[in-house]
């Protein structure tokens, strides 16, 4: 959520920065302006007429015990009772739509970043060559379809396109990447959390995706009452609402929290043939890297983010990129992107393997998550940062098309070896 101090201070420069990431809030922003003025105007009212209200209940006793006729007197409570009711269910209406209005809005893209879309990103590094083949490189699909590493059929059949299965040495090698990430988290000093899979409403609104993106994920109904759940789409929107509504110390800055969790999306890419498999699904596994940070550390930590995922892709030996995303590339909730890019040769590109976003105070604002500062005792509002670290359904496809041979076995790469009980290569019919 935007600091409502800015959209008044400059609300047409709020307009301008938001048009960068491609939203027009230009009839939002007025509308918030509006609401504000009546907002505050409302609770003045409010306050004026409890205050009467306290002033004249006080009287009451004293003119009883005077014998005066307090007729006019409770005239005019019952008067201020009903003025009070109805100011009262004027500003919840006003609060309502202002919160409402507020929420919608994206987070402001950082000054340095180009407007417009993914035809702005901006490569501005690079790791490792591109790899070669003496040979007629095969799909991963068909690598792990050989190998026996991934069911796609039965995959279907359990539960539909966009699912898949892996089997024997595939899931071994699935497992070892994420023990690969989280032992290099937890060396770096993050702490591992293990959060639920099914998350209340309030973290996406925290997080930043709903109400706007409710619709993009697997809701559940709760035949026991009303309340709003939904499968996470990632751990980013638990691990950020660990703290909603909590007033941290400075000196308890910055946490550093890593999760483990499949992630579940509706919406699973466009089918192209070039995106066959398991480079877009409904579900598969990520690790999530979160930072609560102070304000001024908000950058550097950010850095440290980047730098731990491309750590994570050099140690498998991929050739990758690093890309500054544009502005309206930028997911709504983040102020700025980098996202890792793994070379998948099949695909004649690059495909995101890590997207690692600085939120600045946006969601702490929507979970109200403060600190307090030591040396004047108030309260701010700190800073969010998160990074994929790694997601693997777009690893593995890169691990076994770069790492493939000739006769169609698999490299392991050095770093997972001590996962898979010392294996270096992995053929057909390994069990």
């Amino acid at each position: 959520m935007l600091d409502i101090r800015l959209i008044r201070e400059d609300p047409e420069k709020i307009k301008e920065r938001l048009l960068g990431k491609g939203t027009d809030a230009s009839a939002a922003v007025d509308r918030i302006l509006e609401l504000d003025v009546s907002r505050r105007e409302l609770i003045a009212r409010g306050e004026a007429a409890k205050a009467r209200q306290n002033k004249v209940s006080k009287e009451i006793p004293a003119r009883k015990k005077a014998g005066e006729d307090v007729t006019a007197v409770l005239e005019e409570m019952n008067g201020l009772k009903e003025e009070i009711k109805k100011i009262d269910g004027e500003t919840k209406a006003v609060e309502e739509e202002f919160y409402n209005l507020m929420l919608s809005l994206p987070n402001l893209p950082d000054p340095d970043l180009k407007y417009g879309g993914k035809e702005n990103n901006e490569p501005i590094r690079y790791f490792g060559e591109k790899k070669e083949f003496d040979f007629e490189p095969k799909h991963h699909v068909d690598i792990c379809t050989d190998l026996g590493l991934i069911d796609y059929e039965r995959g279907t059949k359990l539960a539909g396109s966009g699912f898949w299965i892996y089997s024997g040495v595939g899931a071994r090698l699935e497992w070892a990447l994420l023990n690969y990430f989280i032992d290099t988290h937890i060396a770096d000093g993050y702490r591992f959390m293990l959060v639920p899979h099914m998350l209340e409403y309030e973290c996406g609104v925290t997080a930043g995706q709903f109400p706007k993106f409710a619709d993009e994920v697997y809701k559940i109904a709760n035949p026991t009452d009303d309340r709003v759940h939904y499968m996470l789409p990632t751990a980013e929107a638990a691990l950020v609402s660990l703290h909603r509504g909590e007033i941290l110390t400075e000196d308890e800055l910055p946490k550093k929290y890593i999760s483990y969790t499949p992630c579940f999306r509706r919406e699973a890419g466009s089918y192209r043939a070039d995106e066959r498999g398991m480079v877009r699904g409904h579900q598969f596994n990520k690790v999530e890297m979160v930072q609560y940070t102070l304000p001024e550390k908000s950058d550097e930590a950010f850095e440290e983010l980047v730098g731990k995922a491309e750590a994570l892709v050099r140690g498998l030996g991929f050739h990758f990129r690093t890309v500054k995303l544009a502005a309206g590339d930028c997911s709504a909730s983040m102020a700025r992107t980098y996202d890792i890019e793994i070379s998948i040769p099949s695909m004649n590109g690059y495909k995101e393997v890590s997207s690692v976003s600085n939120a600045r105070d946006y969601q702490a604002r929507r979970g109200n998550m403060r600190f307090r500062r030591t040396a004047t005792g108030k309260t701010e509002y700190l800073h969010t940062l998160n990074g994929s670290g790694l997601a693997t359904s777009r690893v593995l496809p890169a691990l076994v098309e770069q790492n493939q041979l000739r006769d169609g076995s698999v490299v392991v790469p050095e770093v997972l070896r001590k996962y898979l009980g010392g294996m270096e290569i992995i053929k057909k019919n390994e069990k």
